[in-house]
């Protein structure tokens, strides 16, 4: 890149814009974009934003023009003497040499600032590295721990597991047992059990009744009277009827 290439920046700390128009210029050497120069000239005494000098001379603060006329370049150094113009020259160009020194060094300023960040950055990021891995290491071992504790849990719910079904096999031996000692008792105590007239047997659900005798037979009464009531009982039956029916006599 060229020398012409080459653009002067705004020397207020917070500016640092591109140049363009007009310009402040001052007698230290520093250039400032025509806001920033328009409001820091204007008080008095003026002071330089970049490097604090004072500024009191009448021609210590020049608002110029940075792409002048062709009549304006024709004409500013016309009737001077050759030493007076390259002595004019020579400082314009001092000027310029000293805002491109300047412009370098305040970008190898930034860039080992932001060297020594990244350095701090760095250091931050490798010590966060460091403690993940201290953290994830000791994960790691209580993961381990936790897998162990596991299978232990496992090997322990097999083992109870195989004697609860043993004892499940267990109970359902005994269980059958119990029924078939039981059936046996109820058929024993069922034979040995005396039948009787009326009694209910609990193993077929059937009342047992007792077989009535024969009853005399009844006819209805005429209206002879008694006579033929009587006379329809059988001798044996009519006896039996009586005595069972009559009330005592005293």
């Amino acid at each position: 890149m060229s020398v012409c290439d080459v653009t002067l920046l705004c020397n207020y700390p917070k500016c640092r814009t591109k140049l363009s128009g007009f310009a402040w210029v001052t007698a230290c050497s520093h250039a400032f974009c025509d806001q920033h120069g328009s409001g820091e000239f204007s008080r008095s005494p003026a002071i330089c934003p970049a490097c604090s000098s004072a500024l009191s001379g009448k021609l210590d603060i020049v608002r110029t023009e940075l792409s002048p006329s062709e009549e304006y370049k024709a004409m500013v150094l016309a009737g001077l003497r050759p030493d007076i113009v390259l002595d004019i020259s020579a400082r314009a160009l001092a000027f310029w040499s000293y805002q491109v020194h300047q412009e370098r060094m305040y970008q190898e300023y930034s860039f080992s600032r932001a060297a020594v960040r990244l350095k701090q950055l760095e250091k931050m990021l490798s010590q966060q590295n460091q403690s993940r891995e201290l953290e994830l290491t000791a994960m790691r071992g209580e993961i381990a721990s936790q897998k162990k504790v596991m299978e232990e849990y496992k090997r322990q719910y097999g083992e109870v597991s195989e004697r609860l079904m043993e004892r499940n096999r267990q109970y359902q031996k005994l269980r059958g047992l119990y029924d078939s000692l039981r059936l046996r008792s109820m058929v024993v105590g069922e034979r040995e059990r005396p039948t009787q007239p009326g009694h209910h047997d609990y193993n077929t659900g059937l009342a047992r009744q007792a077989i009535p005798q024969r009853s005399p037979q009844f006819l209805s009464l005429g209206l002879d009277g008694d006579s033929r009531f009587f006379s329809c009982l059988e001798a044996d039956g009519a006896k039996t009827f009586f005595q069972f029916s009559s009330p005592a006599q005293d």
